[in-house]
């Protein structure tokens, strides 16, 4: 039985690795075709560069392999777990804790945050001292982290509901455009930049397999049509909650 599994993961990682290689082929290609053809120099560092990309396709395949076996198989089961359990405030707290904190350790939001931060000391919207620009990127965090939690909680309330998509999504991007306006010139970049830094190679999976998962376990409800849509409203959300930060500061 273990010679079987390890076959089957040996098998899969192989078939993985392949699959990785032919994704990133497209972007080797326009870099080299660019390089010679355009640019007209050689390559720099030809050794680095392949293994760098041995390292890339290595990654990519180990993440893949990950996210079939560990990250969709407990979403999903979780998703199952509170549908059978049918406490539909357990169900809500989940899905808000688990936006809430797939978000704040979020490594490009981190990224952004402080590079927020930089730019907006130097422009005088905040103290210089690391203390005003420690207090500002933080801020930054927890209302993208919150935004995002709420978002997983109205996205999970609409398949339980069975609340049109379109209509959730087009009222919260006309909050958004009534918005803009009224926000600080300094924060509405950085608001719209927020929304497409929480759509991480954590959350991503997470989510998408909750919704999927919970669709799956109600009656009437359609895992394609109704088990997507909740990283929608997670790069929705945090465009309106910077605003607002931004307004309230």
């Amino acid at each position: 039985m273990n010679t079987s599994l390890l076959m089957f993961f040996k098998n899969h990682f192989i078939k993985q690795l392949f699959t990785s290689f032919l994704d990133l082929l497209p972007i080797l290609f326009v870099v080299l075709v660019f390089q010679i053809l355009v640019i007209q120099q050689p390559i720099p560092d030809v050794l680095n560069l392949m293994i760098g990309t041995l390292f890339v396709v290595l990654g990519l395949a180990l993440f893949m392999l990950g996210l079939e076996q560990s990250l969709f198989p407990i979403g999903e089961s979780m998703a199952h777990a509170f549908a059978r359990k049918g406490s539909v405030f357990w169900l809500l707290v989940f899905a808000f804790c688990l936006g809430f904190g797939t978000t704040i350790a979020e490594p490009s939001l981190i990224a952004v945050a402080n590079e927020a931060a930089k730019i907006a000391s130097t422009g005088k919207v905040i103290a210089s001292t690391i203390e005003a620009k420690e207090d500002y990127a933080f801020g930054l965090r927890i209302s993208v982290a919150l935004s995002v939690g709420f978002a997983i909680l109205i996205g999970v309330l609409r398949i339980i509901r069975n609340w049109p998509l379109h209509y959730v999504i087009i009222s919260g991007y006309i909050v958004v455009v009534t918005m803009t306006p009224f926000a600080p010139p300094e924060i509405i970049g950085i608001a719209y930049d927020a929304g497409g830094v929480t759509a991480s190679t954590i959350s991503v999976p997470l989510i998408t397999a909750l919704g999927v998962g919970l669709a799956s376990s109600i009656k009437g409800r359609n895992p394609l049509i109704d088990g997507f849509g909740l990283i929608a409203f997670a790069s929705l959300t945090p465009m309106i909650f910077v605003m607002a930060y931004g307004m309230l500061l």
